[in-house]
Order: C-alpha cells, then sequence, then structure tokens
C-alpha cells in the first residue's frame, strides 16, 4: 500500500515535515509512506493551465496522486487559514480525476489551528467524497526542531498513537479498495 503524506508547509524546518517524517519510520512494514513537501514547486493554479497546457511540476505531483491508495495531511495555520501553498495543490486535484475516490485523513502538528483545520475540513469534504474526519492525530509540536520530533515521536505515548492513527487510516484504505 502507497499513502502520500502532504505537508501544507513549504518551510525547511517545518513541524508538519518532521512528523510526516517521523511517521514514515512508523508506519507498518507493508505500506509506503511518501512525504511531498515541495508545495512551493507547484505554479499557481489556473484554468488556463490544464489539459495539454498542464505544468511538469503539476503532472508530476498528479501521477504521485494518482499512484496512491490514500493521502495524508499535515498542515500549520496560517493567519487563521489554509496556507496558500497547500490550498493551491488542492485547487490543482479538484478539477481533475486523481484524487476522487481517495481516503483523505488530517494530522496536525500543534495544538492551536483550529480555524484552519475547520476550513481544511470543508474544502476536503468537497475534494474527496471519502474524507475520513474520525480519523485525526494531533500532537503538538510547535516549536521543536526536527531533530527533537524525530525523539519525541519515538515516546511510547506518541509512538502509540501514531500507530493506531495508522492502522485506522490503512484500514479505511483496505476497505475502500
Amino acid at each position: 500500500m502507497k499513502i502520500l503524506a502532504i505537508s501544507g508547509s513549504a518551510r525547511a524546518a517545518s513541524t508538519n515535515t518532521a512528523l510526516l517524517r517521523a511517521m514514515k519510520n512508523i508506519a507498518p512494514a507493508d505500506v509506503e509512506l511518501l512525504v511531498f513537501n515541495r508545495l512551493d514547486a507547484l505554479p499557481v493554479f489556473s484554468p488556463d493551465s490544464e489539459g495539454e497546457a498542464t505544468p511538469t511540476a503539476v503532472r508530476e505531483f498528479m501521477e504521485t496522486v494518482s499512484a496512491v491508495d490514500g493521502i495524508i495531511i499535515s498542515s500549520p495555520e496560517y493567519v487563521r487559514a489554509i496556507p496558500g501553498g497547500l490550498k493551491n495543490a488542492i485547487d490543482w486535484m479538484v478539477s481533475r480525476f486523481e484524487v476522487i475516490g481517495k481516503p483523505i485523513a488530517l494530522v496536525h502538528a500543534s495544538h492551536r489551528g483550529d480555524d484552519m483545520l475547520a476550513s481544511l475540513r470543508l474544502v476536503l469534504s468537497t475534494v474527496s467524497d471519502h474524507f475520513l474526519e474520525n480519523i485525526f492525530l494531533r500532537i503538538s509540536l510547535i516549536g521543536k526542531a526536527p531533530d527533537e520530533i524525530e525523539k519525541l515521536i519515538r515516546m511510547s505515548v506518541h509512538e502509540s498513537k501514531i500507530s493506531m492513527f495508522l492502522a485506522d487510516f490503512v484500514a479505511e484504505v483496505r476497505q475502500n479498495d
């Protein structure tokens, strides 16, 4: 099984990206978790750039989306909203077929961000008929460096939460097949 983990942050030292990378090491043996953290490489969405005019970076991103069985998104909150790069990636996905029917779940690396999460849940429930609102993981890592996050994630309390989240998500993905 392949799962795409999308970081909603373009920041090099992103806590969201670090959380997703740490999750990769906890994923079940039969699950390949691919971390995508290059939202900054996607050009701004325009309907004029679809079809034959689709930029290479978008085409490659959508090929990855097409090849996976499910999607996990972890995103920061910017000004109480979805970061522009993540919203842009979703805009590219919404008018295409690759994301349709894919199970999608959220992970959050902060104790705050509820306004962004509410907005992202609304957007994702519109984009996918298989958005799994009930499968959610929140671990407060705000202000931590990526190397600290790796150590924190390995603590039994966090590792068990991540394992349970991944087990629930994988079960839903398998049921979706």
